[in-house]
């Protein structure tokens, strides 16, 4: 198959096209989230608190896009519960003042707490485990504002049926 150069295709999407990421809130029994803090290495929202994700690959499907970046950014393997959560389409404008498009695919992902580490340290400035009700400041753009009521509910009742189980 032919293909464009990676980082060809990495600094388009989302501009060029529409890119297409895969996300997810990792969760545990105890009803807390796992946010991380975007460092400067990242391409967007430095310094922001946000969840895991990363981009759809060609000839990828969700699923996979979903594990490789669980491994890649914070080496879960094992996935006790997998819950879509919608789609949403993200429009944004960059730093340098591009607008942007994305649409999101988030999922809530009950996890082995004990598995979760950083595995890009240069990505990341802090993480930790936080109350849905209490996350740290400030918050990548699309949770701060774009994620509409729907997906916050849905997300609130999936971690709280997540409370149970011991792993």
């Amino acid at each position: 198959m032919n293909q464009l150069p990676e980082e060809l295709i990495r600094a388009h999407k989302g501009i060029s096209f529409v890119g297409v990421s895969v996300s997810f809130v990792c969760y545990n029994n105890q009803g807390k989230v796992f946010f991380a803090k975007r460092s400067s290495q990242t391409r967007d929202e430095h310094g922001r608190w946000d969840c895991g994700g990363g981009g759809l690959k060609v000839g990828e499907s969700v699923e996979q896009a979903l594990r490789r970046e669980l491994t890649e950014e914070y080496n879960v393997h094992t996935l006790l519960q997998v819950t879509p959560l919608g789609y949403y389409d993200i429009f944004r404008t960059n730093p340098d003042g591009l607008a942007t498009h994305w649409l999101a695919l988030p999922f809530a992902v009950r996890v082995k707490p004990r598995e979760v580490k950083i595995m890009e340290p240069a990505m990341f400035e802090d993480s930790g485990w936080f109350d849905l009700d209490h996350l740290p400041q400030p918050l990548h753009s699309a949770w701060a504002s774009l994620f509409p009521d729907e997906f916050w509910q849905k997300l609130r009742q999936t971690i709280s049926a997540g409370k149970a189980g011991v792993y």
